[in-house]
């Protein structure tokens, strides 16, 4: 009896210039993925139909395509819908930066962007945003790179694609403090400071989120089961319709003044019953005890 033939995953790497699309292409390479860097968009079809033949020798490909393509880049619509009328399962992982991020890596490698041509560096990736919104926009996962080394790129990566794969939803409920600032990555984004801050309890003040005695505290408070409850409905209803759409990841922010005490148990409580609907779920404590 032979092995079951596994159908083609096709991931395709993409963003922004100096984003980190190299790094992440070594990651899928590390992880097994057969890499190509830099196809033209107008061949993503004939390469999915050559990597089907080899008969399940390769079922995970991941492809590199961004700017330096230029000419092609316009192909890369009729390339994607090509994919969907082969029934190639692919993603779209984006990988952006903030622009001074994006200035002071092209300043230490001291290259050009390579849409500057005769203008300022600024000039270029402004114009590679204005290319590359559209893609962006349907884009499975975003990645912001900004505050990312190497090694948290490459565990992103792992935890959205190393994986089971399939058609469900990967989530990552992630809590955080609005005075360090909005994830830039996130999908959804739930603001838990209509609920009482243990903070100015004095008793509760030293513990966080993870500890029961803030927990009981939080959860304890009128307008936290009703709010649960309610978004919770709304979850159901999102992520079955995201998978409908072909969408498998999500990033969901739950977010309090600083990061420790209501938002990290509300992101647990969300991210339960997110995995009560069938996603695969991770959380994530932004910034728990940076206090």
């Amino acid at each position: 009896m032979t092995d079951p033939v596994l159908p083609l995953e096709l991931t395709v790497i993409t963003g922004l210039s100096g984003a980190g699309r190299s790094e992440a292409a070594k990651a899928f390479e590390d992880m097994g993925w057969f890499v190509v860097d830099n196809l033209p968009p107008s061949l993503l079809g004939t390469m999915a139909e050559l990597v089907t033949r080899s008969q399940g020798a390769v079922s995970r490909v991941a492809v590199v395509v961004d700017v330096r393509g230029r000419a092609f880049f316009s192909d890369l619509r009729a390339g994607l819908d090509e994919l969907a009328a082969k029934g190639v399962h692919r993603r779209i992982l984006f990988l952006e930066a903030g622009d001074e991020t994006l200035v002071r890596r092209f300043e230490h490698v001291r290259r050009p962007h390579p849409l500057q041509g005769d203008g300022r560096l600024v000039d270029g990736i402004a114009r590679e945003r204005e290319l590359l919104a559209e893609l962006r926009g349907e884009a499975d996962l975003v990645v912001d790179t900004s505050d990312l080394n190497v090694h948290q790129l490459r565990d992103k990566i792992e935890a959205a694609f190393a994986g089971v794969t399939g058609p469900g939803l990967r989530a990552t409920v992630m809590s955080f403090g609005f005075k360090y600032g909005l994830p830039v990555d996130a999908d959804l984004v739930v603001d838990c400071r209509f609920l009482p801050n243990p903070h100015w309890e004095p008793e509760l003040r030293p513990y966080t989120g993870r500890e029961q005695v803030i927990k009981d505290y939080v959860l304890g408070q009128p307008d936290a089961a009703p709010f649960l409850e309610k978004y919770g409905d709304l979850l159901e209803l999102l992520t079955t319709g995201y998978v409908h759409e072909g969408k498998r990841y999500l990033t969901l922010a739950v977010g309090c003044t600083g990061g420790k005490h209501r938002s990290v148990v509300m992101a647990e409580e969300l991210a339960t019953r997110l995995a009560k609907t069938g996603a695969d779920v991770r959380v994530v404590h932004r910034d728990l005890g940076r206090e």
